[in-house]
């Protein structure tokens, strides 16, 4: 089964690192974000990808391009046109397959999907995410559950952290307090999706195309939508401060999405 991870965007929000980057390639813990929501990807079986490119997508063409060499000792015999002999691959990303498609540089979401799924060859069921978020959610029971309801289409709904702490209070006495709790009513779109082929008719390749607008909400009406709901740990990287929050878990040890060994 192929994963769809939406490459494209200006990623503005966080243009402190994303001016001279695409958004995927910011690092956590000296890895591009894109590289930890393979490796999640991945440790559930699921290692084919379909990178859906946009903004400087050039540059993760050269990052999958010299992945063997840069992360393997080789000697390079010079004169030849593949004189490049590796000793030996120092990663465990062996079986991964990267397709990597240009989809335009101002095209929203629903038209990144679409403009790909010619790669998806004969599979009924793919997945997609962003490029910009992890999560230690179970993406194995999350795939089953899409399968048993049986609908076009399935999101994970997660509660994400509080920037404030909660106060809960008493005639104006203070009964708990809690630093950032995680939000606990509502669930929002936590961006972890699986689809069948039949949900791509709700897509145009059309730049305006933005699959959480139309798609998701005729989708929604039609019955066709399903959420898994996800209470673990999940975090987007929209701002500096997210940039931060995750690179210090990392540093830390405490980054609870690496659930790889």
């Amino acid at each position: 089964m192929k994963v769809m991870i939406l490459c494209g965007g200006m990623g503005s929000r966080l243009r402190e690192l994303t001016e001279v980057r695409p958004k995927p390639m910011v690092e956590i813990g000296g890895r591009p974000i894109l590289w930890h929501i393979m490796k999640l990807y991945a440790h559930h079986g699921m290692n084919e990808f379909i990178l859906c490119l946009g903004y400087k997508g050039s540059m993760i063409k050269e990052y999958f391009l010299n992945y063997e060499t840069m992360n393997s000792d080789f000697t390079v015999e010079l004169g030849k046109s593949n004189g490049i002999r590796l000793h030996g691959a120092a990663h465990s990303e062996d079986g991964w397959r990267v397709t990597l498609a240009e989809t335009g540089e101002r095209a929203h979401t629903g038209a990144r999907i679409a403009r790909s799924a010619r790669y998806l060859g004969d599979d009924t069921t793919f997945a997609v995410t962003y490029g910009d978020g992890v999560t230690d959610a179970d993406l194995t029971a999350a795939l089953a559950f899409h399968r048993s309801g049986g609908r076009l289409a399935t999101l994970t709904g997660v509660r994400p952290q509080s920037r404030f702490g909660e106060i809960v209070e008493d005639a104006g006495r203070v009964v708990e307090f809690r630093e950032k709790p995680q939000v606990g009513q509502g669930l929002i779109n936590g961006g972890f999706f699986f689809f069948e082929r039949g949900f791509l008719r709700y897509l145009a390749e059309d730049d305006g195309c933005v699959l959480e607008r139309e798609p998701l909400e005729r989708c929604a009406a039609d019955g066709q939508l399903s959420v898994f709901e996800h209470a673990g740990y999940w975090q987007c990287m929209d701002t500096m401060r997210d940039w931060e929050l995750l690179q210090r878990q990392w540093e830390i040890g405490q980054a609870a999405w690496k659930v790889w060994a």
